[in-house]
């Protein structure tokens, strides 16, 4: 379970994140990786958000995509630098995908997405 202290919640932070200045992406087939840090979170936990449209399944499998990304990113999130916001979005593909593949395709975007950030 992903802690609250290190979930995004409102529309404005996701908003942020993804299209705020200074923010980078990574993507592949089944997922994308937005990250942007400001100096006004300097200090504070890092913070995940996800967004997993209809265009990935119906409830059941939106909803399970979701669970697995939460997990895999409980297990990563002390290694993203403090400050830092992240927004893992879902490709349709990511329905079909299992998870140690979705583990792989995290493991591989996120250095990218965060390069340069410390």
């Amino acid at each position: 379970m992903l802690p609250a202290r290190h979930r995004l919640r409102s529309s404005a932070d996701f908003t942020s994140a993804v299209r705020g200045p200074g923010g980078s992406r990574s993507g592949g087939r089944l997922i994308v990786v937005h990250a942007n840090q400001t100096d006004a979170r300097a200090g504070d936990p890092p913070r995940v958000g996800f967004v997993v449209s209809k265009g990935v399944g119906g409830a059941v499998v939106r909803n399970r995509t979701k669970r697995v990304l939460r997990h895999l990113m409980a297990a990563r999130v002390h290694g993203i630098p403090s400050g830092c916001d992240l927004v893992v979005r879902a490709n349709p593909a990511a329905a079909g995908a299992s998870t140690p593949e979705l583990a792989g395709e995290l493991d591989r975007l996120l250095p990218k997405a965060l390069r340069g950030r410390s």
